[in-house]
C-alpha cells in the first residue's frame, strides 16, 4: 500500500510541511526507518535521531513547527503526535491474515446459535446453543463461545480465547488469545472446616470498544454482573475478580490483580503488578503506580504508590528514608559506641 504525505495528512487531520508529494509505503521506528517509511517523534530523548533517520516523513508535535531540528525535512505536525502515529499505523495495517467470511468446515456452530452478516468463524471454533454473534465479527481458531453468550458487531476474538455462558460482549471489542471471560469467581464459605463452594450465577458484561489482553481472566459475578465499561483497555495477564466494576476509558496494565466487588472509576490507570484489595473504590482519574498494594479506597484524581499504597509524595519520602537506612544504622552504631566510651570515662 502506498500513499503520499499529503494524502496521509488529510486522512489523519495533521498539517503537512515539506515534500508533500513524497510516497510512503510503510511505518518504522525513527532509528530504523528507511526511505519510503514514515516515523514519529514524541520523546525528546530520541531527537538525536532526527539528523540521521532515513525516514521520508516524520510525525512531530506541533511545537516543533519552527524548530531547527526539522529544517529541510518532510513532517506532519500534530497536536497529539502519538495519537496521530496510531492513526497512521492503522492506515498501513496488514489485514491479509484475517479470516474469510463464513464458517470453517471444522468449526462447530449449534443449530440454535445466531450469526449475523459477514461473520467469520475459524477452524475448530465452537459456538454453543443460544449464542449470538453480531455482524462482521471474527471468531478465530479454537475459540469457545458458550451457551447464550452475546458477542456484538465488529468484535474480534483471537485464537483459543474462551467466552463462557451468558457473557455479554459489546461492539468493536478485541479479545486476545488465551483470555477467559466468565470463569467462576473465587467464592467459598467455611463450613465445619470444609470450603463450601458458593455458586457463581452472575455474568460478565464487556461494553463497546474494550480491548482485553492475552491470558486475562475476568470472573463472572456471584450474583449480578462483573462489568467492564466502554473504552477500557486491559493489558496481558490481568485478573479481574467477581463483581468488580471498571469505569469508562480506564487502563489496566499487565499483572494487575483486582479483588472482588471493588469499583474502579472512569479514566483510572492501574500500573503493572499493582494489587487492589476487595470492596473498595478507586476514584475517577486516579493513578496507582506499578507494584503498589492498595489496601483502602483511593480518592478521585489521587496518585498512590508503595506497599501499602500511600500518596505518591509520601511514598517517595518513605522510599528515600529506606534507601538511607544503612547509613543511618552505621551512624547509630557509632553514636552508641561513643556513648559507651563516655560512660566508661565517667
Amino acid at each position: 500500500m502506498e500513499m503520499t504525505v499529503a494524502e496521509i495528512a488529510a486522512l489523519v487531520g495533521a498539517e503537512a510541511d515539506g515534500d508533500v508529494s513524497a510516497v510512503i509505503s510503510g511505518v518504522a521506528p525513527i532509528d530504523e526507518a528507511e526511505p519510503g517509511h514514515i516515523t514519529f517523534l514524541t520523546n525528546r530523548r530520541y531527537e538525536r535521531h532526527l539528523a540521521t533517520t532515513g525516514a521520508t516523513a516524520i510525525i512531530v508535535p506541533q511545537e516543533y513547527e519552527r524548530s531547527p531540528a526539522i529544517a529541510g525535512k518532510t513532517v506532519l505536525l500534530a497536536a497529539n503526535a502519538y495519537a496521530t502515529f496510531a492513526k497512521v499505523v492503522g492506515l498501513f495495517e496488514d489485514r491479509s491474515s484475517s479470516l474469510a467470511v463464513g464458517i470453517h468446515r471444522t468449526a462447530f456452530v449449534a443449530d440454535t446459535a445466531v450469526l449475523g452478516k459477514d461473520v467469520a468463524v475459524g477452524p475448530c471454533a465452537t459456538i454453543m446453543g443460544g449464542a449470538r454473534i453480531g455482524d462482521g465479527s471474527v471468531i478465530n481458531s479454537g475459540v469457545y463461545v458458550g451457551p447464550d453468550a452475546l458477542v456484538g458487531s465488529g468484535t474480534t476474538i483471537h485464537a483459543n480465547a474462551t467466552v463462557r455462558e451468558r457473557v455479554c460482549i459489546g461492539d468493536r471489542v478485541i479479545v486476545h488469545s488465551g483470555a477467559v471471560i466468565g470463569s467462576d469467581g473465587f467464592g467459598f464459605a467455611r463450613d465445619g472446616g470444609v470450603n463450601l463452594k458458593i455458586p457463581q450465577i452472575g455474568i460478565v458484561v464487556v461494553e463497546d470498544d474494550v480491548e482485553i489482553g492475552a491470558n486475562v481472566t475476568i470472573d463472572r459475578a456471584t450474583i449480578g454482573a462483573t462489568t467492564i465499561r466502554h473504552g477500557t483497555k486491559i493489558d496481558n495477564l490481568v485478573q479481574v475478580a467477581h463483581n468488580v466494576t471498571i469505569g469508562e476509558d480506564s487502563v489496566i496494565v499487565a499483572q494487575t490483580g483486582i479483588s472482588g466487588s471493588t469499583r474502579v472509576g472512569k479514566g483510572v490507570v492501574l500500573a503493572g503488578q499493582s494489587g487492589i484489595v476487595g470492596h473498595i473504590e478507586i476514584g475517577d482519574g486516579a493513578v496507582v503506580a506499578a507494584q503498589a498494594g492498595v489496601m483502602s479506597s483511593v480518592p478521585a484524581g489521587a496518585c498512590v504508590s508503595g506497599y501499602p499504597a500511600r500518596r505518591h509524595s509520601v511514598a517517595k519520602r518513605i522510599s528515600a528514608c529506606v534507601t538511607n537506612l544503612p547509613v543511618l544504622f552505621r551512624r547509630v552504631r557509632a553514636l552508641e559506641k561513643r556513648l559507651e566510651e563516655l560512660d566508661r570515662e565517667d
